[in-house]
């Protein structure tokens, strides 16, 4: 399931930085602006602790963790909806993903220069909304003028089309975001989707903080929290300079001492994977033998079927039932037989929403 995350915001608030720290993928940091011109794509991988667990009771040859994809876009700056900068291009690879990562300097260092001179972590985040509401108005103005022609002569499509269109010219001519507006139908629902607003991305606030800040934020963190909690967004404080040097020992031991120090529970490398995967609507269901315990993504909401064809379309076209093992059962129980002898395996049919954590067989026939 290839969905992306888009690191996005203006040039040296600590993206590539961040970037580095999530994948194995090097990107380029360094104190200038535009450092990244291509975006950099790194798969990474969701810390998820019922995998380690699982594997202790079965003792599989591999364990295989759910992935998602990241993608580092060089930072915007004011003009890019008008291409200034390397705007146009920019804007066209967040285009591209599926949720977008907002880093924002939360940080004082006079080291490292920042584009407008002073350190605003509010104002740093309305100019990149500025931009994408802008380039978004520009798509919405462009498709209205063509889709009012057809809806006058009676087309159908085309009256629905113009309803969410004229829904999304109003709120961004107000300053506001796409995701903002809802609709209730599903054909006004896939419309929406299909113009791939920028603004109408899920989007989390990172406040890139410095290192006496990693555990509680600060005065500027403090500020961005107050603002996405009234646009219903989630905020993430990490200290990318210090994920650095998380990253950079090789013992769980050491890291873990490290992050005792800085009286964290666990670095903000796994805390972001894990809000990524999320903001994507991932969840993840398990796999459990000899061979491999193995988590697979899947939708949020999918029913049995559809993830049975998550592994292979065979296993979907020819779904009989999927055979359910809740995992605190599993580890309660100790096996897959005990869990059977308890009666503790579902038998679920193709109406059953798969929830996150299931450990599943599919019975199929092709």
């Amino acid at each position: 399931m290839a969905l992306k995350c888009g690191i996005v915001g203006l040039p040296n608030v600590g993206k590539s930085t961040l970037f580095n720290c999530l994948s194995s993928a090097k990107a380029q940091a360094a104190n200038f602006p535009f450092c990244t011109i291509e975006p950099n794509v790194g798969i990474i991988t969701v810390p998820d602790e019922r995998l380690t667990h699982l594997a202790e009771l079965v003792h599989p040859e591999r364990i295989v963790p759910a992935t998602c994809e990241i993608v580092d876009i060089a930072g915007l700056v004011k003009g890019a909806s008008k291409g200034e900068g390397l705007g146009n291009k920019f804007l066209g690879n967040i285009r591209e993903t599926d949720a977008i990562i907002h880093v924002l300097r939360c940080f004082d260092d006079d080291n490292v220069t920042h584009v407008d001179g002073t350190i605003d972590p509010i104002r740093d985040k309305e100019i990149i909304d500025t931009e994408l509401q802008l380039k978004d108005l520009e798509t919405v103005e462009g498709r209205l003028a063509k889709q009012q022609k057809a809806a006058s002569i009676g087309n159908k499509e085309a009256k629905i089309e113009v309803a969410v269109l004229t829904a999304y010219k109003e709120v961004l001519e107000k300053g506001q975001n796409a995701r903002v507006v809802t609709f209730d139908s599903k054909d006004e629902q896939q419309v929406a989707h299909d113009l791939f607003l920028l603004t109408a991305k899920p989007v989390l606030y990172v406040c890139n903080v410095d290192e006496s800040s990693a555990k509680d934020g600060n005065d500027y963190s403090k500020r961005v929290e107050e603002v996405a909690r009234e646009e219903g967004a989630e905020v993430l404080i990490i200290a990318a300079r210090t994920e650095e040097d998380i990253a950079s020992f090789d013992s769980y031991e050491d890291k873990q001492m490290f992050l005792d120090e800085l009286g964290l529970e666990e670095s903000g490398v796994n805390r972001l994977t894990k809000k990524a995967y999320a903001l994507l609507n991932l969840q993840t269901f398990i796999t459990a033998g000899p061979k491999e315990v193995k988590a697979w993504t899947y939708k949020r909401g999918w029913k049995a079927p559809q993830c049975a064809g998550v592994i292979h379309t065979d296993f979907e076209k020819g779904f009989i039932r999927a055979e359910v093992i809740k995992y605190d059962d599993y580890i309660h129980y100790g096996s897959e037989a005990a869990v059977r002898e308890a009666g503790k395996m579902g038998i679920e049919g193709k109406d059953y929403v798969v929830q996150d954590g299931d450990i599943m067989h599919f019975r199929f026939n092709v």
